[in-house]
C-alpha cells in the first residue's frame, strides 16, 4: 500500500467522478442514445485506468441488440466492468443511491433500482427492464443479490429473468474473476461490513489488480420458440459461470 498512489489516484478519481456527473447533466439530455452510450463507455474505461485496474476479455459479447447479461458480483467495479464493453443499464439495490458521490453517479447512468423492501419492488422493475429491451439495450443483473469473495457463486434469485424472457431478449453470463499479483483473490472485494471508503483505500493504494472479464455463450437466444422457464435460465446462467470460476481456482 502507498498513501502517496492513494492521493494520487483518489484525486484524479474525485476529478473524473465530477467530470461524469456534469456530463450527465449537461451532455446528457442533448446527445441521444447513442452519445449517451459513448460517453459511458469510455468514461468507464478512464475510470478503471485511474483505479489502477488492468482488465482481460475472453469471449464474444453481444454488442447489439437487446441482452440481459447475468454475472457474479465481486466489487463496486463491476459496473463499470461492463460498462467498459458495451453500455449498460443496471438493476442495483437501492442502497447504493445513497453512496457518497459514486451513488450520485450510478443514479445518473439510467441504473434501475430496487426497493427490496416494498412489496411490488420487482414488479416495477421488471416494467423497467422491458423498457430498456424494447429500446434494444443491454441490462445487467448480479442474481446473487449481494457481493461476494469471487470464489464461488451465491444462489441466484431467478425473479429478473422473467422481464427477459417475457421480451425474447438474449441472456448472456458473464463471469468476472479478480487477481492480484497475478494470483486469484478476494482483495478487491466489497464483502462484508467492509465501508465503501475502507475499500477505496485497500484498491486505491495497490498495484497488480487485474480483473479477467469472460462473456460466456447465451443461455438462451431468440430462436421463435417459447424460453425455459425462469427457474432454468437461472440455473443454466449459475451453472456457466461455475465452471469458470472452478477452472480458475
Amino acid at each position: 500500500m502507498s498513501l502517496l498512489r492513494f492521493i494520487c489516484r483518489l484525486t484524479a478519481l474525485t476529478v473524473w467522478v465530477v467530470l461524469g456527473l456534469c456530463a450527465i447533466t449537461l451532455l446528457h439530455p442533448f446527445i441521444g442514445g447513442r452519445g449517451r452510450g459513448w460517453t459511458k463507455r469510455h468514461w468507464s474505461r478512464v475510470l478503471l485506468v485511474l483505479c489502477g485496474i488492468q482488465t482481460t476479455r475472453n469471449g464474444s459479447p453481444l454488442t447489439s441488440g437487446p441482452v440481459l447479461f447475468v454475472s457474479n458480483h465481486v466489487s463496486w467495479l463491476d459496473i463499470f466492468l461492463l460498462n467498459a464493453v458495451r453500455p449498460t443499464v443496471f438493476v442495483a439495490k437501492s442502497e447504493i443511491r445513497r453512496w457518497p458521490v459514486l451513488g450520485w453517479l450510478v443514479a445518473g447512468a439510467d441504473t434501475i433500482f430496487i426497493e427490496r423492501a416494498s412489496r411490488h419492488a420487482v414488479h416495477k422493475v421488471a416494467l423497467a427492464m422491458q423498457e430498456r429491451f424494447t429500446a434494444a439495450q443491454a441490462v445487467g443483473l448480479f442474481p446473487e443479490g449481494t457481493t461476494s469473495p469471487g470464489y464461488d457463486l451465491l444462489p441466484f434469485y431467478a425473479n429478473l429473468f422473467e422481464p427477459a424472457r417475457k421480451a425474447h431478449t438474449a441472456i448472456q453470463p458473464v463471469a468476472l474473476i479478480f487477481y492480484h499479483h497475478g494470483r486469484r483473490s478476494d482483495f478487491a472485494a466489497f464483502v462484508g461490513e467492509q465501508s465503501l471508503a475502507h475499500n477505496l483505500w485497500q484498491v486505491l493504494g495497490a498495484t497488480g489488480i487485474t480483473v479477467e472479464v469472460e462473456f460466456l455463450a447465451p443461455v438462451w437466444e431468440p430462436d421463435g420458440n417459447d424460453a425455459p422457464p425462469r427457474a432454468e435460465l437461472g440455473h443454466a446462467a449459475r451453472q456457466a459461470i461455475q465452471n469458470v470460476l472452478a477452472r480458475r481456482n
